[in-house]
């Protein structure tokens, strides 16, 4: 029988009564809700792929177990540790990425993907939580240190990551780390007159995208103008919404999914709206925003500069990219081609989530440096002392 009593000092034991509870119950929830949306939604894609109906269901099952594992050793690491892994998996990403753009797999006009050891990996879904926690750092550590120009090199760190997602092509995740850099940026103290710069440079960019990248315009012409293109997955998507109404027409009962192309992904929403109705939907997106309040509450008393800065970063983009597959599903903003977190498809997607969530967890740890818990933290480090912050490893 495992032993989990405050005598034990097992690494079990010691992670059962520091990590938060709650939270873990939360993610778990989702999880079992994604598995519950997959065997719903899946079926009729795996149909039309001439696949086992179940194929996508018990792929996504495979993969609920290693992320778990993944989850549960990266809630157990130090901040140190955290830091080393993340600069492993970010650099090996970005390889992976750049050769992905020569030998990786295209679909639907994008190499986004590689075939590593029997398995189809997207490179950058696990880049992102990393970057997240190395611009962290960098903020900390520019914080702590007067001569290491930590925001140059964060905003280096961030332009090379984002030519390699622009590349791909992908704007979508282009966009969503940008803001998250951004939102970093903003609570390490940026400057008023470097915020309405970068939103100026951000502003310049994507009107050049749009002049210059057929994909780009074709995508916000269609939302702008729907009668310009092909607008069917975003139009039966909405229809979902419409045809479940408050309670929905049943687990199974569904009739949008079996036309939608991408109900086991991108729009898995829009099928849980019309399979278990609006209420549960509603439900979703209170658990979504639960986890994301939790953790901006319990990280509003933190210190630590690397600790508040990573556990920002990571949970702003667990919600913004929550928030997006959303808005794409409601027709409220230009398809994206994102996963909505721990409840879509795809093996890359769990798992990078699962790593990103695992290190939120272990951020969020009782005294995990071995301290006594600490005074209210000002919501912009520019406005305390640097000295003030702690010394980062």
């Amino acid at each position: 029988m495992l032993n989990v009593s405050r005598a034990n000092r097992g690494i079990v034991s010691q992670w059962w009564w520091t990590v938060d509870l709650v939270l873990v119950v939360a993610v778990l929830l989702l999880i079992v809700t994604g598995f519950i949306f997959s065997m719903a939604a899946s079926p009729p894609v795996a149909i039309k792929l001439g696949l086992d109906q179940f194929y996508f269901v018990v792929r996504h099952a495979t993969f609920i177990v290693p992320a778990l594992g993944i989850m549960f050793i990266c809630s157990l690491l130090s901040p140190k540790q955290m830091r080393r892994v993340c600069l492993v998996i970010f650099v090996g990403s970005l390889m992976l990425m750049a050769y992905s753009l020569v030998n990786g797999v295209e679909i639907k006009g994008a190499r986004r993907w590689v075939d590593l050891f029997g398995f189809r990996l997207q490179p950058s879904e696990f880049a992102k939580p990393a970057f997240v926690v190395l611009v962290a750092w960098l903020f900390a550590e520019g914080a702590r240190r007067k001569d290491i120009p930590g925001a140059l090199l964060a905003t280096g760190l961030m332009a090379v990551f984002a030519t390699l997602l622009i590349l791909q092509p992908d704007f979508g995740q282009t966009l969503l780390i940008a803001v998250v850099w951004g939102a970093m940026f903003f609570v390490a103290g940026m400057p008023w007159l470097w915020m309405v710069g970068f939103a100026t440079v951000g502003l310049a960019f994507f009107s050049l995208a749009y002049a210059f990248l057929p994909h780009v315009s074709a995508r916000i012409d269609r939302f702008l103008e729907p009668g310009s293109g092909d607008t069917y997955q975003v139009d039966t998507a909405i229809s979902s919404f419409l045809r479940g109404g408050w309670f929905g027409s049943g687990p199974g009962e569904g009739v949008v999914k079996r036309t939608l192309p991408d109900s086991h992904t991108d729009f898995v929403f829009a099928v849980a709206a019309e399979e278990f109705g609006i209420v549960i939907c509603l439900l979703l997106v209170a658990l979504f925003a639960f986890i994301v309040l939790r953790v901006l509450v319990k990280v509003s008393t933190e210190d630590d500069d690397f600790t508040f800065f990573a556990a920002t970063g990571l949970i702003t983009m667990f919600g913004l990219q929550t928030l997006i597959n959303m808005a794409v599903n409601l027709q409220l903003i230009p398809a994206t081609g994102m996963t909505l977190p721990f409840i879509s498809s795809g093996g890359s997607s769990l798992m990078s989530m699962s790593l990103g969530i695992g290190m939120v967890l272990s951020l969020t740890r009782e005294n995990r440096h071995g301290l006594n818990p600490i005074r209210f933290r000002p919501a912009f480090i520019g406005s305390v002392p640097v000295d003030t912050a702690r010394g980062i490893n």
